[in-house]
């Protein structure tokens, strides 16, 4: 832990280093330029603003940040900030940035969606970085940036321009019919998540509107009646007591009111992700070490163990609170195993050293976190949908035992894909969630749907539409016919519920409309009868390459590179840093693949032919904008933004990994062997420039809500240098200027 602010600091390696900067301070200036005004960047690098503006000048740097964007970037983009500064700051200045307390970035690296899990459970040793004088071989290493930025810079169109976080305006507009009739739905529930909601405490601050009124009325129009955020009950209702955890505990139910009550005027009923009951820091069992249950040493936390009879019955008390104080709650859906810390089986194939749970069946301790939160909001409000989704839930569990554990009231939810099985080359894998590319349903979710069914439960599917970590920096993958087979195959089971989203994927358009409508008729109407039938077949070409996804387990979907694409850095040599959940893929070829299960040479082969594939789709696209209409013509050049940016991401994936091969010395480059080391880096270099001019046109490219912006355009930038930088002579060394870091 950090001395001065007990910080999560895991084992504290090196921090990488990025020699296509003479310096790490220019590093800092350059990834942040456009987002930091010049004043927080000299305050930061200790120096004056005119030196500031110097610098930057001279690394051909323009536009600086104005104090608005400052301000946005820190409230709707702080996720990107830290991944940045993450290999070059110390937390101190890190904080100084994000305007945050030592503790509030405890919270956030708890409860921002995993994000001590994104960020590898490690921070980089980083000293203090603050300006110095450059010497004269770094003045002209300098100038080389110089001559790379200035002319990405003037090649962008400024007329074209869609700022970060532009896409907002379209939600903040006032909804197209204005009603204060209360038409709650009583269909199945559609559910689906914001597209632009701040994820980890958004209840807060109320300028931080998670579901704007335009935007449920968007969502309404494609069939949707269900919006889910995330609830974390000591936030909402203080079951633990009066800690400080709950402080703002009845500013976030008033706000989750008025959500509940606008909401209803669109027919969407509000639901909470509860994830309970969740781990609690070292210095909360200061006042009660008998709730301590297992302990999870690198977190710094342990579990609040449910064999104790007080915490099941203050979990129970507690959602029975929050169904009280939001009577409108339409209901909520339970994780009870995955990446968060809850009971203390919450990793079932984890040792558990609480004396009181290490011998009882981790099905048996999720049973009662269930039913604790079913007694809860049931017993206040029985016409709340309650369904446990059984995400991560081991595969050689035996349905009939598990279920029968659970209230009979809950709804059971399974992911659609779960244990699909998919085979690429010969080689067999098995799909467990997120994926589009293969059709579902799965063998573990069919299963357990049957028992549910014989037991009279009500059964949900949750699938994704719009897109899944399989590219995820799309707002939409325009691959509606392998959605529309989907959907299809859930038709026969009995399914009464769609949750049709995570985090990712609730654009309130894309393949959403497929709920109620087939492709062709979502073609009609979105690009016209003229255009329509080229856009029905770059979508089937599309759908086509994508089903090359080489997909098996859940490593390569949150691992991999393909939700980077061109921004991921290419390294001389191995970095030794493991890829990270969403957060850092660096160069660790060996998880992309799915932790060995995929041959480097298949690998690459598949992402190879999937880009292939992709790219005669956009071939059609480009030929179908003389058949539209002037009407329909926003509709074709906003198609054509989104799938050549996923292009970009996949074809970034197969270049990156045929590089880190020839690197590694395991494969050649004899004929028909693919690109070479330097025809990989002109093709990065150029997607990279080729996303920068996406990124101008369409401000969704890049963003996802709990990630926040994957890549900004000081990140592509870097991306050419770092391309530059690999292309000169290997005669670099140690002494070279920007090795003087």
């Amino acid at each position: 832990m950090d001395s001065t602010y007990s910080l999560p600091v895991g084992t504290n390696p090196k921090p990488l280093r990025f020699p296509h900067f003479p310096t790490i301070f220019q590093a800092v200036l350059f990834r942040n330029w456009g987002l930091l005004t010049v004043s927080t960047l000299a305050r930061l690098l200790r120096t004056s603003e005119e030196i500031i503006e110097r610098e930057a000048a001279r690394m051909g740097l323009a536009e600086p940040a104005s104090p608005q964007e400052e301000a946005l970037w820190k409230k709707r983009g702080f996720l990107t900030l830290i991944r940045q500064n993450w290999h070059l700051l110390p937390y101190e200045q890190l904080l100084e940035i994000l305007e945050k307390t030592p503790q509030q970035m405890k919270y956030m690296l708890k409860e921002e969606d995993f994000l001590w899990n994104k960020l590898g459970r490690l921070k980089p040793a980083c000293e203090p970085v603050a300006y110095h004088d450059l010497n004269e071989a770094q003045v002209q290493a300098t100038e080389t940036i110089a001559d790379t930025v200035r002319p990405a810079f003037s090649s962008l169109a400024p007329t074209s321009r869609s700022a970060p976080f532009s896409f907002l305006q379209e939600f903040q507009r006032p909804p197209r019919r204005s009603s204060s009739e209360n038409r709650a739905s009583k269909a199945p529930p559609r559910i689906t998540y914001s597209y632009c909601a701040v994820y980890g405490d958004p209840l807060l601050d109320a300028s931080l509107d998670p579901y704007p009124d335009r935007m449920l009325e968007q969502y309404a129009e494609v069939g949707i009646n269900g919006i889910w955020l995330q609830g974390i009950l000591y936030t909402l209702v203080p079951w633990l007591g009066e800690r400080p955890c709950s402080e703002g505990h009845e500013i976030r139910i008033a706000n989750l009111n008025r959500l509940v009550a606008r909401a209803a005027r669109f027919g969407i009923g509000v639901y909470l992700y509860l994830n309970e009951p969740r781990a609690m820091l070292d210095d909360f069992f200061e006042d009660h070490p008998e709730w301590r249950g297992k302990r999870i040493e690198a977190l710094g936390m342990s579990c609040l163990c449910l064999e104790h009879p007080e915490v099941l019955t203050r979990l129970e008390n507690g959602t029975a609170d929050l169904a009280r104080k939001v009577p409108g709650l339409a209901g909520a859906f339970t994780i009870t195993i995955s990446e968060n810390p809850t009971h203390c089986r919450w990793k079932p194939e984890a040792e558990c050293d609480c004396p009181r749970c290490a011998e009882i069946h981790p099905s048996e301790l999720l049973a009662r976190a269930n039913n604790a939160i079913a007694a809860g909001l049931l017993g206040v409000n029985p016409k709340l949908r309650l369904a446990a989704w059984t995400w991560s839930w081991d595969p050689e569990w035996k349905p009939a035992e598990v279920l029968q554990k659970l209230d009979p009231r809950i709804a059971l939810m399974c992911c659609t894909e779960d244990h699909i099985v998919s085979e690429v080359m010969g080689i067999k894998g098995v799909v467990w969630d997120y994926s589009m590319s293969k059709v579902g349903p799965g063998l573990m979710a069919t299963e357990f749907w049957a028992e549910a069914r014989k037991q009279g439960r009500e059964i949900w599917a949750k699938v994704q539409l719009n897109n899944t970590w399989e590219c995820s920096a799309v707002p939409y993958l325009p691959v509606p016919f392998l959605v529309q087979q989907n959907l299809a195959n859930l038709k026969p089971l009995g399914i009464s519920g769609l949750m049709v989203s995570w985090t990712l994927g609730g654009y309130p358009g894309g393949n959403i409309p497929l709920i109620t409508m087939e492709p062709e008729a979502v073609a009609v109407q979105s690009f016209g009868p003229e255009a329509a039938p080229a856009v029905l077949e770059a979508w089937k070409l599309f759908g086509e390459a994508f089903e090359e996804f080489p997909l098996n387990g859940a490593a390569t979907l949150y691992r991999g590179p393909q939700n980077y694409g061109p921004m991921n850095l290419l390294y001389a040599e191995p970095t030794g840093y493991p890829a990270t959940m969403l957060g850092f893929p660096y160069d660790d070829l060996y998880i992309w693949r799915s932790r060995g299960h995929y041959p480097e040479a298949v690998f690459e082969e598949q992402f190879r032919k999937l880009s292939e594939g992709w790219a005669k789709g956009l071939e059609i696209l480009q030929r179908v904008r003389s058949r539209a209409t002037a009407s329909n013509q926003p509709a074709i050049d906003e198609l054509t933004v989104i799938a050549t940016a996923a292009y970009c991401h996949f074809r970034s994936t197969y270049l990156q990994t045929r590089f880190i091969r020839l690197r590694n010395g395991t494969e050649t480059t004899g004929p028909g062997s693919g690109p070479d080391r330097q025809a990989i880096l002109n093709e990065e270099a150029k997607l990279a420039t080729d996303l920068l001019h996406l990124i101008q046109r369409d401000s969704r490219i890049g963003f996802e809500p709990s990630n926040h912006y994957y890549y900004t355009r000081q990140s592509l930038l870097e991306k050419l240098l770092n391309c530059q930088w690999l292309s000169l002579p290997a005669e670099r060394d140690e002494t070279s200027p920007q090795h003087q870091q």
